[in-house]
């Protein structure tokens, strides 16, 4: 069964990967009242960059799931219920950094609108939030694949940027619904129920080299059915 769908392969699936740079925005709160403001008009970029970086950070050791917007109400404003309702938001959930976004302003109006008194209490100095964006440049690799053969041997030996690329970056930032790879293997491979596998995949549970390592045992566990 597993070959029948094999050669049936319409379009093949190309790898790319990204770097990026870190810009500063210029942008610094000291109160939840700014923090509130800023998220709801902030650049895409910023938002993303502050909800998603410990993933890249923590490629190799275990990951951390708290975003920086509730490390910083957290630890700078001593704000621990605020910041375990900011920590609880599962990235996983959203396909797009605006839904994102309007959870996070969601979660903080909420509250406030619960604790009117914690609008302005402020940090030291020092202290404040600065935003920064992340700004990417994507690039082609010389991987191009038309089998599930050959796509798990290319994952063996591309970057983690690279699966972090098509994992994450491309789902909420180009606002696809799901990752690349899971796309391809719905569309083009014939392989649904592999897709929705590699979809359901907990980025809070896996460094970047236990993704992959996961990715290719159930790609091989499909090819050998």
């Amino acid at each position: 069964m597993g070959s029948d769908k094999r050669h049936r392969i319409e379009k093949p699936f190309r790898f790319y990967s990204r770097v990026h740079l870190l810009e500063l925005t210029g942008l610094k709160v000291s109160n939840l009242e700014g923090l509130l403001e800023h998220i709801k008009t902030i650049d895409g970029a910023s938002i993303y960059h502050h909800t998603h970086h410990f993933l890249q950070q923590h490629q190799f050791s275990s990951p951390e799931p708290p975003n920086d917007f509730a490390f910083w109400v957290t630890k700078a404003l001593n704000d621990k219920r605020l910041g375990e309702k900011l920590a609880a938001i599962n990235i996983c959930e959203f396909g797009s950094i605006n839904t994102l976004r309007q959870s996070i302003v969601h979660t903080l109006e909420t509250y406030l609108k619960a604790h009117p008194e914690a609008a302005n209490r402020s940090v030291v100095e020092g202290d404040e939030f600065y935003f920064l964006k992340s700004v990417s440049f994507v690039f082609p690799l010389p991987y191009e694949v038309q089998s599930l053969e050959a796509f798990a041997e290319v994952i063996r030996k591309i970057t983690i940027h690279s699966i972090y690329f098509h994992m994450f970056e491309a789902r909420l930032r180009m606002a696809k619904g799901t990752n690349d790879f899971s796309y391809w293997l719905e569309t083009a491979a014939w392989e649904g129920e592999l897709a929705k596998q590699i979809a359901r995949l907990d980025p809070y549970t896996f460094t970047m080299e236990s993704l992959r390592k996961k990715i290719i045992e159930l790609i091989e566990k499909r090819i050998n059915l």
